[in-house]
């Protein structure tokens, strides 16, 4: 029973990710990029003032200010996709699945750009007169009753795809792998009984602050998601460091393998393409649609001012994260080891890459910190999504089955998890980036004023 359920999860998740969804979202973004004359690009310093709270509004509505929604939005992007994700995107693609997920990311910043100021422009009252963002009020608000069928799909299978079963089960895997049976505390190999005592626990921590609201997460997430990039960072660039006279080459191996398929996977080039922005989707969430939902609390009456911000998620997220991760794999030799995929391989990276143990450790402590805030964030994206379907008295309801599927993710195998909450993304995107795409001369107007007064202030 349990592996035809995972035969299903993993056909639905191939079949999801198909070339109609790979045009979608690239080619979706590559015309925001053009349509827009790449002019949020060339904003990327005032993007950054924003955050130092020179432009904050406490009157404003919305419930974050502008480094709290990018921090809560990090929160859920920074996160396993980063350090696992990487690796799965790596051996299933080669080094040149990292090249695609640098194309997926650049022509991200504009589809976060689009999508992020949308949620602000269009916010809507919920079930109880809160104002809500996010792709299902965009339809709502922008295109009437006519899309809405679009709208209740885009929550449907939000209630999926903002599940962490794929955290919780990276996190499970390295707590087994690296503390318990190193110290006779559990067998070697998957073993439930010892997965479901962990995916408990974890139920535990998250269920401290999920219920407090996005407030609290906010708040917590602008303490540790800094600290969690700076840490990793600093590993990884010991890493780099200590091998930096092969940098280059490695760099020109994913620049090469990108277009020939042949360093690892031995397949054709448009299955990397698939895989580097399958998986840099992802990590980075352009165009998926949670972004939005994140980005639609920010406290700020000027949408292009939060588009500005969002867009800064692919470069920190895929475009500095990400390439770190995959350089460590990749110059390390990890990823020619047979039989490792996920967090795994990164973990061997990191124990090639430092000496002793102090790799392994700083890892562990990095994927429960990343894995945690990610946790923490997709509870709200789930509650908005559940709101917007019953009601919002009633959409507490979901952090119940989030809590459950926390656990679930624990003991599921990660081909499953992965594939299911692949496919749930991909169904999320085609109403994000196809009302975007209605929308943009909206959002065009909206950006040729807001740069107008900008200059001539």
């Amino acid at each position: 029973m349990l592996d035809a359920l995972e035969t299903a999860f993993v056909a639905f998740g191939n079949w999801a990710w198909g070339t109609h969804l790979l045009v979608l979202l690239v080619g979706g973004g590559l015309f925001f990029a053009l349509y827009s004359g790449f002019r949020p690009y060339r904003h990327i310093r005032h993007s950054v003032s924003i955050l130092t709270g020179r432009y904050d509004d406490p009157d404003a509505p919305g419930d974050l200010n502008h480094f709290q929604a990018l921090s809560s939005a990090l929160a859920a992007t920074v996160g396993m996709g980063n350090i696992s994700g990487v690796a799965i995107a790596i051996a299933m693609g080669g080094p040149g699945a990292l090249f695609w997920m640098w194309v997926s990311a650049f022509v991200g910043m504009a589809t976060k750009f689009y999508t992020c100021t949308l949620a602000v422009m269009y916010r809507g009252p919920d079930s109880l007169g809160h104002i809500q963002g996010g792709p299902m009020y965009v339809i709502r608000e922008a295109l009437g009753k006519r899309w809405m069928p679009m709208a209740y799909f885009f929550a449907l299978c939000g209630l999926i795809g903002c599940t962490p079963m794929f955290q919780a089960n990276q996190l499970t895997q390295i707590i087994r792998d690296q503390i318990l049976v190193p110290n006779g505390l559990a067998t070697a190999g998957a073993s439930f009984t010892t997965d479901a005592l962990t995916g408990l626990v974890l139920v535990g921590v998250v269920s401290l602050v999920i219920f407090g609201g996005i407030r609290r997460i906010g708040t917590v997430a602008a303490k540790l998601v800094p600290l969690m990039v700076v840490l990793y960072s600093g590993a990884v660039v010991a890493i780099l460091m200590s091998n930096w006279t092969a940098i280059p080459s490695h760099l020109w191996l994913i620049v090469s393998d990108a277009f020939t398929g042949q360093a690892v996977a031995g397949g054709a080039v448009g299955e990397v393409i698939r895989t580097g922005i399958r998986r840099a989707a992802f990590s980075n969430e352009a165009g998926i649609g949670t972004e939005a939902l994140a980005h639609g609390a920010a406290r700020t009456r000027e949408p292009v001012r939060e588009g500005l911000v969002a867009m800064l998620e692919p470069v920190i997220d895929t475009l500095i994260v990400c390439t770190m991760t995959g350089l460590a794999i990749i110059i390390t030799g990890a990823y020619l080891t047979p039989g490792l995929d996920g967090v795994s391989l990164t973990v061997h990276a990191f124990s090639l890459g430092l000496p002793g143990s102090i790799g392994t450790w700083v890892l562990m402590l990095c994927v429960l910190i990343f894995s945690i805030t990610t946790m923490f964030t997709y509870s709200y994206y789930g509650t908005k999504c559940l709101g917007f379907l019953i009601g919002a008295e009633r959409q507490h309801l979901y952090n119940y089955f989030y809590v459950f599927s926390i656990w679930f993710g624990a003991v599921a195998s990660i081909n499953a998890v992965i594939s299911l909450v692949d496919g749930a993304f991909a169904m999320m995107a085609i109403p994000t980036m196809t009302s975007a795409i209605l929308l943009s001369p909206k959002v065009r107007e909206a950006m040729t004023d807001y740069f107008a007064r900008l200059k001539s202030a």
